[in-house]
């Protein structure tokens, strides 16, 4: 039996972290699974709107984020992930504060896959929900030292 390889893990939740979007955005993939994903946003004045609360590309952006990490341990090494459908529903208004976005991979195919997430508030509410649709790119992976799983004793 294989489980995710901690190492693998820590990797790549630095090599995201570097990047220019999530760091740009102040988001951050804070935890990451087997079909499971969690993405935080520490939200501010940069993401507001001219009305003073949270742009919806904001929450989209986690959608987005949270289904594609959801379903990206499920994929080959030497694969890449795209997202293909986004479909959202906004709850509640945002002004500001942590948002987490929790992912759930539904199903996970060899060329395409189809997740959830939903968007909490600091004090737990539901704020938004959407599900994706990802395609698999093969020849597109991350090149990282670690391996994705190991071995379970």
């Amino acid at each position: 039996m294989l489980k995710p390889n901690p190492e693998y893990i820590e990797e790549l939740i630095h090599v995201v972290g570097s990047a220019p979007y999530p760091s740009h955005m102040s988001m951050r993939l804070a935890a990451i699974d087997i079909d499971s994903a969690e993405i935080v946003l520490e939200a501010g004045p940069c993401h507001l709107q001219p009305f003073g609360i949270v742009h919806g590309g904001v929450l989209a952006t986690l959608i987005d984020t949270a289904t594609f990490w959801a379903v990206f341990m499920r994929i080959p090494e030497e694969a890449g992930l795209v997202n293909i459908d986004l479909k959202l529903n906004y709850l509640k208004p945002v002004v500001c504060g942590r948002l987490t976005a929790e992912g759930c991979a539904i199903r996970s195919g060899k060329s395409i896959s189809y997740a959830e997430a939903r968007v909490l508030g600091a004090d737990g509410a539901l704020l938004a929900h959407g599900t994706s649709t990802l395609m698999t790119l093969p020849g597109k992976g991350l090149k990282l030292k670690a391996r994705k799983f190991v071995a379970e004793h």
